[in-house]
């Protein structure tokens, strides 16, 4: 906890700000400020930031276009928040001394949490019984009916929880990595003459999965 505050008044009512609270008011800041920078109501020719946010507007849309249909762009808004803010969020995480809120599995598994049910009820009610069909695989033998249901079910819900733990996973896993990589190329670079020629090779690979873990 980096600042707490309690009341006596107010029975045990305490609040305190945390490395995850601190860096996700940073990453909502960066986020908004972005996308003010980016702005170009005032001008009749596009900066290279306004060009930069609207090439990235448009690949999102595309794609929301190819997954869930033209008719469903009210999505759009979500979906590309979402991508923003767990992009962004992973920039930061890649910073020197920095935290990266990915890795906490409250939070990944909360947005999968949340998403999934929303999702979920949301098509429950357009859809109405109609849902029910994805469970069934068409052309299914009607005996087999009851057993594919369950097993359409159990992996349906699991996605709530796979998708959370598999970025939460990811994010963990490379940061662990690259402070082993760093740590022993460091050394490496402060041994002498020649492994420091040595280390060049290595340190470029280094690079590319720093690129990767950006990416």
């Amino acid at each position: 906890s980096l600042l707490g505050f309690s009341s006596a008044l107010i029975g045990n009512f305490h609040i305190s700000l945390t490395n995850f609270g601190l860096y996700s008011l940073i990453i909502l800041f960066i986020v908004i400020g972005l996308h003010i920078l980016s702005n170009n109501e005032s001008s009749l020719i596009p900066s290279k930031w306004s060009i930069f946010f609207e090439s990235i507007y448009v690949t999102v849309l595309s794609m929301v276009k190819g997954q869930i249909g033209s008719n469903h762009e009210i999505f759009l808004p979500l979906i590309y928040s979402l991508f923003f803010f767990i992009l962004i969020s992973n920039l930061v995480g890649n910073i020197t001394y920095s935290f990266t809120i990915t890795t906490s599995v409250i939070l990944t598994l909360g947005l999968s949490l949340i998403i999934f049910l929303g999702f979920t009820i949301l098509s429950i009610s357009i859809h109405k019984f109609n849902f029910l069909g994805t469970f069934i695989p068409e052309g299914c033998p009607l005996p087999l009916v009851p057993l594919l249901i369950l097993i359409e079910l159990a992996s349906y819900c699991s996605r709530a929880i796979s998708l959370g733990v598999r970025l939460f996973s990811n994010m963990t896993a490379g940061h662990v990595l690259l402070s082993i990589l760093s740590n022993f190329l460091f050394k490496m670079f402060s041994s002498g003459i020649i492994l420091f020629l040595l280390t060049i090779i290595p340190f470029t690979l280094f690079l590319a999965i720093l690129f990767l873990e950006i990416t």
